[in-house]
């Protein structure tokens, strides 16, 4: 049963074309307050673009982007973060010359200054890691840290709904496994997470529900602990279709790493 619409992020019917391809088709997900929703998929699957597009750099062809009873489809992408929904791009997209305490205070831009605080103070708090190295330009940081500070950039507008796309990618396990209770973390403080995921282990692990995209469709919608307790069927939607990662498919519940992330170390 769904969640009543005022505690949840409802994506409903969204289509996304690139190229005059579609990339998303009739993609339907509820993101309820305070959980962990994971989107599963190998490259190609489309689910970089259907983040891009409820963030509002995407335009979207069909569908609606549902909080608070208002439709934020197609919106500018600053009035959709106002309105709390806020996205972590894939790829670490830092300004790379700036400081950390700078990259931070850039998505602070828009926000009253007491709130601006508040959100500096809760992301540092989440991340000391991060608060060693404020005066460090970008580019100087390790992946992981990097990771730590565009996470940071979502939290400091204290979003009531978090896109997380591609969390592991390119990290090492222990990096991972330092992300993973953040991660819980920011749930349990009533956010809702959709986190974006090729490493099964790790959403699995981390959500209450799951989805599974692939050629731009939902393949499957079900609860974690169904795929946690028969992950043939998670095999049978992507992973053995040609793809190395099936060795990444754990069992059990505890999302904890080992061995090489996807994307390298």
């Amino acid at each position: 049963m769904s969640e009543p619409e005022g505690r949840m992020l409802a994506l409903r019917g969204l289509t996304v074309e690139r190229g005059r391809r579609a990339v998303v088709r009739d993609v339907s997900i509820e993101i309820p307050a305070g959980e962990i929703t994971a989107l599963l998929g190998p490259n190609g699957a489309g689910k970089s673009s259907l983040v891009l597009a409820v963030g509002g750099v995407l335009r979207l062809q069909a569908g609606s982007v549902l909080l608070d009873g208002l439709d934020w489809a197609n919106r500018r992408p600053e009035r959709i973060r106002r309105a709390g929904i806020a996205v972590v791009p894939e790829g670490r997209r830092l300004l790379p010359d700036l400081t950390v305490e700078d990259n931070i205070r850039v998505a602070t831009y828009s926000l009253p200054a007491d709130q601006a605080r508040a959100g500096r103070d809760r992301a540092l708090e989440l991340f000391p890691e991060i608060s060693r190295r404020l005066s460090a330009p970008a580019r100087m940081l390790s992946g992981g840290e990097q990771q730590m500070v565009v996470l940071a950039q979502a939290l400091v507008s204290q979003p009531r709904y978090m896109l997380i796309d591609e969390l592991s990618l390119g990290l090492a396990p222990v990096v991972v496994n330092r992300l993973i209770p953040a991660i819980r973390a920011v749930a349990e403080s009533g956010i809702g997470v959709l986190l974006i995921e090729q490493f099964a282990t790790v959403a699995l692990g981390l959500s209450n529900r799951t989805h599974i995209m692939e050629s731009g469709q939902l393949r499957f919608s079900g609860l974690a602990r169904e795929l946690r307790a028969k992950p043939e069927l998670l095999r049978s939607a992507y992973l053995l279709r040609g793809s190395n990662s099936a060795s990444s498919i754990s069992t059990g519940s505890n999302s904890t790493v080992s061995g090489p992330a996807p994307g390298g170390t």
